[in-house]
């Protein structure tokens, strides 16, 4: 088994046009091969658009602010500590309609890179 601890400081981190992309864990920085999990930070009026994970089950988890959540045809607001369950292949979208940024924990599976 391998151990590897994740600093707030050193995680590597993806500046998209929708927001900031921290990798804690993925093939890359760990060797994961079951699991992937970021934090995610998206600004207002922005979002991660309609798509899909092939053979991937997602858990999305609220950590700060609001977001519009869209699952198959299916939308909820999530707030601070809410959570959703993303079946494989469902097509579902995130976005940020407040005024402030919300963060997000996504946790994917299996492993795909």
């Amino acid at each position: 088994m391998k151990e590897i601890f994740i600093f707030a400081n050193e995680a590597q981190q993806d500046e998209l046009d929708w927001g900031i992309v921290k990798w804690l864990v993925r093939p890359t920085n760990t060797g994961a091969e079951s699991l992937t999990v970021l934090e995610a930070t998206v600004e207002p009026g922005f979002g991660h658009d309609f798509h899909r994970h092939p053979g991937q089950e997602e858990v999305i988890y609220i950590l700060e602010g609001e977001a519009e959540q869209y699952v198959g045809t299916e939308r909820r607001m999530l707030k601070k500590g809410d959570s959703v369950f993303i079946g494989p292949d469902v097509v579902h979208a995130t976005f940020n309609i407040s005024d402030k940024p919300f963060k997000s924990l996504a946790i994917l599976g299996p492993c795909v890179g």
